[in-house]
């Protein structure tokens, strides 16, 4: 039972000392400086364990494996490198996200992803081909393009 708490112990230290959310192989590869025998299964155990507990949140991001943090980091955003796959926090939001909702509606809680290429990433990756012309950027804010409705 003591080795579990240790490993246990490592993992949580891991989550806490690092800035970015991290997948169980991150978690495992920084643990293993601290209990070098300690296995991937732990890892997924002591994650569920943390996970129960409420002391770790899970990062979801669309067609990507999940991510853990820290869940006393208060709301924040992330940003997806698609070079090198690392996820970032991101310390702001947006203001008024709760208007764009259409009249009536009740906003509960959203998530926003940036993706792009890291600071480490962007000086040697070739932007990529925008997916959506549903919103671009102009001076910083988010512009929602008028949608033409037939007659």
């Amino acid at each position: 039972m003591d080795r579990n708490t240790r490993q246990k112990r490592a993992i949580a230290s891991v989550l806490r000392n690092r800035a970015n959310p991290l997948s169980p192989a991150e978690i495992l590869k920084f643990a293993l400086e601290e209990v070098p025998t300690i296995g991937i299964a732990t890892v997924y155990r002591s994650l569920k364990s943390l996970l129960k507990d409420e002391q770790v949140v899970s990062v979801e991001i669309p067609g990507e494996p999940p991510r853990y943090e820290r869940a006393d980091k208060g709301h924040h955003h992330h940003f997806l490198c698609r070079t090198c796959g690392e996820v970032f926090d991101l310390k702001t939001c947006l203001d008024g996200i709760k208007k764009m909702a259409p009249p009536k509606f009740r906003v509960d809680d959203h998530e926003i992803i940036l993706y792009g290429a890291c600071k480490d990433c962007a000086p040697r990756s070739k932007p990529a081909k925008q997916r959506s012309k549903c919103c671009s950027l102009r001076n910083g804010a988010p512009r929602i393009p008028e949608t033409k409705v037939a007659s």
